[in-house]
């Protein structure tokens, strides 16, 4: 891989990770706690309402964090996020306009931004006094236009990969269990949608639970791995947030998967064995906001001391004691990765 393309795959993942932090993180954290509010709190549904609208802007976020990364001007950087608004699939045309909703496809986000971006570098520095005029236009229909092209292919290719999930859970329970979370623990560290994933096929039950504690595991263990060389802030974020800003770390180095993907299976099968339950969006999101916490409490049926104490061994007493394990194993026995390897600077 040249240079010059690397650095364009690595921007391109950095910045969709930075995006995915910013534009999901308001949602997972307070809607929650909002909805439990609401009777008390009817104020807390126009929040809520915002939040959810930073959920659709993700493609538009997301390529402004890439345009900042690349150092490209404001009219350049808002050009590939018009183009990626484009590629998204979030917004499409209704009788009295554009309807929004969703996220839109991230793997379709990140092509359209990586097209914008080679656009941009190859007419960027050649159109002068005329970038004003056609740097926005040529963006948009050429990076537009190939990521509305390519939006079904990568449509249809994300409900293959989710009906292939789908097809884990006619396995027995705990290797089922075992099995959605490693899948849902890489899902969460690529450029795939682990939420979208989980809508398309409207994951529920044992299976959402194991899914969300391989999401849960690949979050701590990220946390501890990287403690030592990153901020209190994105050690937190790696939990509290999604695991998937590491994204450009892991696909650098493929090899650092391996103790997430132990971790993630443990934790799923625990999940299983336990009968701890999920639902679509709990699947997806993992520990953040406490969604996944929440949910597995309500799936475990009345609120005991015995319940209480179960989710909080599953989601937060293992994952954190998998996550000093695996790094001790790792780390310093094995020295399979370096701390460096997962250091992030969001400054």
């Amino acid at each position: 891989m040249g240079k010059t393309t690397k650095e364009v795959v690595m921007n391109t993942l950095n910045g969709l990770s930075i995006g995915i932090i910013v534009a999901l993180v308001p949602s997972a954290l307070l809607n929650q706690l909002l909805t439990a509010l609401l009777p008390v709190f009817p104020g807390g549904e126009t929040i809520m309402g915002m939040t959810n609208a930073t959920m659709v802007l993700l493609p538009a976020v997301a390529a402004v964090c890439v345009g900042m990364l690349a150092k490209f001007s404001p009219i350049q950087t808002t050009s590939i996020a018009l183009a990626a608004v484009m590629g998204a699939g979030n917004f499409k045309a209704g009788a009295n306009g554009f309807v929004a909703s969703g996220t839109g496809y991230v793997i379709n986000i990140a092509i359209t931004i990586m097209i914008g971006y080679a656009v941009i570098l190859v007419l960027g520095q050649r159109l002068k006094a005329y970038t004003i005029l056609l740097i926005p236009t040529l963006v948009l229909v050429i990076a537009g236009g190939i990521g509305t092209l390519t939006l079904g292919p990568v449509s249809e290719i994300t409900k293959l990969i989710g009906l292939s999930v789908m097809q884990l859970t006619t396995l027995q329970p705990i290797i089922m269990g075992v099995l959605l979370g490693i899948v849902f623990s890489l899902l969460i560290i690529s450029p795939i949608s682990s939420v979208g994933i989980a809508a398309a096929i409207s994951i529920n039950g044992i299976a959402a639970g194991s899914a969300n504690l391989g999401i849960v595991a690949a979050g701590f263990a990220l946390a501890v791995y990287g403690w030592k060389v990153n901020s209190v802030g994105t050690s937190l974020a790696h939990f509290l947030g999604s695991p998937k800003m590491q994204m450009a770390n892991i696909m650098s180095r493929p090899k650092l998967i391996i103790p997430i993907i132990i971790n993630a299976g443990i934790l799923g099968g625990l999940g299983a064995l336990f009968n701890i339950q999920g639902t679509t969006m709990s699947a997806g999101f993992g520990f953040s906001g406490l969604i996944g916490p929440i949910a597995a409490l309500n799936g475990l049926g009345q609120v005991t001391l015995g319940s209480i104490t179960l989710v909080t061994v599953l989601v937060l007493i293992l994952p954190i004691g998998l996550g000093i394990l695996s790094n001790y194993v790792f780390e310093d026995k094995l020295h399979f990765y370096e701390e460096d390897n997962f250091k992030l600077n969001y400054a």
